[in-house]
């Protein structure tokens, strides 16, 4: 009965994990479909934040953001905090922002995770009601 229990338990517990926005995230260019980094998406003070963790393609590890406002601007995408602030709201996050290091704009954002597929994360950036969705791919 023990094992029974411990059994359902672990897979509860895989079933809560594969449903949260934390972790790995790989990043896959909606246009082109080519994977371009590894986003580490973590909480911290109750909101969670998204770090560019590798940029896939070497020749451009050593990019800054040169179209970046503010204290980004100049300063190497590879570490950078791209996704801020963000609130749980219902099964989505939002009440942040999302920054697009190539283009040097910053949005409001919306994440959640695919309810069939918990390796997918929708993330949204928009302006007023004009939005772009990505699907980010789970890193195991």
């Amino acid at each position: 009965m023990k094992a029974l229990l411990s059994f359902f338990l672990v897979l509860f517990i895989g079933a809560v994990q594969g449903q949260t926005v934390t972790g790995l995230w790989k990043t896959i260019d909606d246009d082109t479909g080519v994977e371009k980094s590894i986003v580490e998406i973590y909480q911290q003070d109750g909101k969670i934040y998204g770090k560019v963790k590798e940029i896939l393609n070497k020749d451009r590890a050593d990019v800054v953001c040169d179209r970046c406002d503010g204290d980004k601007r100049n300063q190497p995408v590879q570490g950078m905090v791209i996704i801020e602030g963000m609130e749980k709201d219902g099964n989505q996050y939002s009440g942040g922002t999302i920054l697009d290091p190539e283009k040097g704009k910053q949005y409001k954002c919306k994440l959640w995770v695919d309810e069939d597929n918990p390796n997918i994360l929708n993330v949204r950036g928009y302006i007023a009601f004009l939005y772009r969705t990505q699907y980010w791919k789970r890193v195991e």
